[in-house]
């Protein structure tokens, strides 16, 4: 009976030890099923938050006046351009920690996937305010000089960084991956990617449609 009991007693401090970082740290490095898609993310991330950053550093330096009109969305649209050096860089680092190789696939993914989904999105809505015969539609020309932008800086610095990214050894990782991964518990219905994927659409929907309709 006391060994019964002893072992009881060391099964249930272990189980309360095992929580946090003791408890996944044997698979929080391990290679996710989508781990291209997930590096082009985290490249394109970083070319945003890069040039959030410089642009905020820029306006709190004096350089972007509110009186010229248009000057904050060229700042941020030229500082984006540039940024791709860091777009293919941390694409490429973050998919060679996974033990990538298509890295080919991978560079044309970060320099043509984010971009142009927005450029398409912001083309279909110009054209949409083209044909109302709206002042506020963007002329083709500026357009012109986007896509110029586009594929004669921001793609040739996305393969620039890529290049570098990729030229160096992969990161090693403080831990080792469980040969069998942990299994995953049911999540609660409030945080399943549908539900969350709608929940984070309906501030700037709601933003939008009130400006436009209010």
């Amino acid at each position: 009976r006391d060994i019964t009991k002893y072992n009881e007693l060391a099964t249930a401090e272990e189980a309360a030890e095992e929580t946090g970082w003791k408890l996944v740290h044997g698979d929080v490095f391990r290679k996710p099923k989508h781990s291209k898609l997930l590096a082009v993310s985290v490249g394109s991330g970083m070319q945003i938050l890069g040039m959030s950053v410089v642009t905020l550093v820029f306006a709190l330096l004096g350089f972007l006046s509110p009186a010229h009109r248009g000057g904050l969305l060229q700042s941020m649209m030229l500082l984006f351009t540039f940024m791709g050096v860091f777009a293919g860089y941390s694409s490429a680092r973050f998919y060679k920690l996974f033990g990538g190789d298509d890295w080919k696939l991978c560079t044309l993914m970060t320099a043509f996937l984010y971009p142009g989904l927005f450029f398409t999105v912001f083309f279909v809505l110009n054209l949409l305010i083209w044909g109302q015969k709206s002042s506020g539609a963007v002329p083709f020309t500026t357009m012109f000089a986007l896509l110029v932008l586009w594929f004669g800086i921001s793609v040739p610095l996305v393969f620039l960084g890529s290049y570098f990214g990729f030229r160096k050894p992969a990161m090693e990782v403080p831990v080792r991956t469980n040969q069998i991964p942990r299994k995953i518990p049911a999540q609660p219905w409030f945080i399943q990617p549908l539900f969350t994927s709608l929940v984070g659409g309906v501030l700037p929907f709601g933003a939008v449609f009130t400006e436009l309709f209010f």
